[in-house]
């Protein structure tokens, strides 16, 4: 009897995680559809899932006839790239220091980074624009990276992460010779993958679809990010949405790369980032 509820259970439990994935996936789906629709078929009314005139010239416009749309992919690759790799580096960093290190301050380090964690990102939007103006870095690649290159979210599960790693590893290590620094670089970080992998995913995510910060300081069209681009073709009288729809197929697909590439390890992370404090 107790092995028929639990096969229920389940069974109730797969039919809710389908219905959320289907849910979730129309949309999209839809979204798809309408990047191979002319635009009079999308504001026409008519609720048809599938395009009736099916079209490839809104890929040929982004592609073809946006003389920017190239420069937009290129900027917000290079943004992102840069900010993960920033991330990966300097948040591992501060988290094994906080987990590991005995260094004066640390419990009040670590407790200013929890703190940070409450702060939304609109609270610092305006003091980090009159920083960058500042330095005279509105409007530049150093201006959208420098912001970016920590966060206080994944030091915390990065410490979390080297809190539950195993001692006796650096131990082992110590006594073959190694410096702190070789311990994490030989050690410690090959053994991160996991931790790393679900960091490097979510740090591309938010800067790939980052518009909050890109829409403040850049003013320079060859300068936009995908997201800022794209909402150029939105007009005040008229918004081409069989562009946008083709355009944000483009956008969509480096993530679904990165989230493939990563995917493997991201569920591994889960189960070291959440133990003892």
């Amino acid at each position: 009897m107790k092995r028929l509820s639990i096969s229920w259970v389940q069974i109730i439990l797969y039919l809710v995680l389908a219905l959320y994935a289907i849910l979730t996936l129309i949309p999209f789906l839809w979204a798809f559809s309408a990047s191979f629709k002319p635009l009079s078929e999308i504001v026409g009314g008519e609720p048809n899932f599938f395009p009736k005139h099916f079209t490839l010239n809104n890929y040929k416009q982004i592609f073809l006839q946006e003389p920017l749309f190239f420069r937009w992919l290129l900027n917000s690759v290079i943004i992102a790239i840069s900010i993960t790799v920033s991330n990966l580096l300097f948040n591992s960093m501060a988290g094994y220091a906080l987990a590991r290190l005995s260094f004066t301050g640390r419990r009040f380090w670590f407790l200013l980074i929890l703190a940070v964690l409450a702060v939304p990102v609109q609270v610092t939007l305006i003091p980090t624009f009159l920083i960058l103006k500042a330095f005279g870095w509105l409007n530049s690649y150093q201006g959208m990276i420098v912001p970016g290159m920590v966060n206080a979210t994944f030091i915390f599960m990065m410490r979390q992460f080297f809190v539950n790693f195993p001692r006796e590893l650096e131990e082992a290590a110590a006594l073959d010779g190694l410096t702190t620094f070789g311990i994490f670089r030989h050690i410690v970080l090959p053994l991160a993958k996991p931790a790393l992998a679900a960091q490097a995913i979510f740090v591309f995510m938010n800067s790939w679809n980052n518009f909050l910060l890109p829409v403040v300081i850049l003013f320079d069209p060859e300068m936009f990010t995908l997201p800022l681009g794209l909402n150029t073709f939105k007009g005040q009288y008229i918004s081409y949405w069989n562009y946008i729809m083709a355009a944000s197929m483009v956008f969509t697909l480096p993530v679904l790369i990165i989230y493939s590439f990563f995917n493997r390890y991201f569920i591994q992370s889960v189960k070291f980032t959440g133990g003892k404090g």
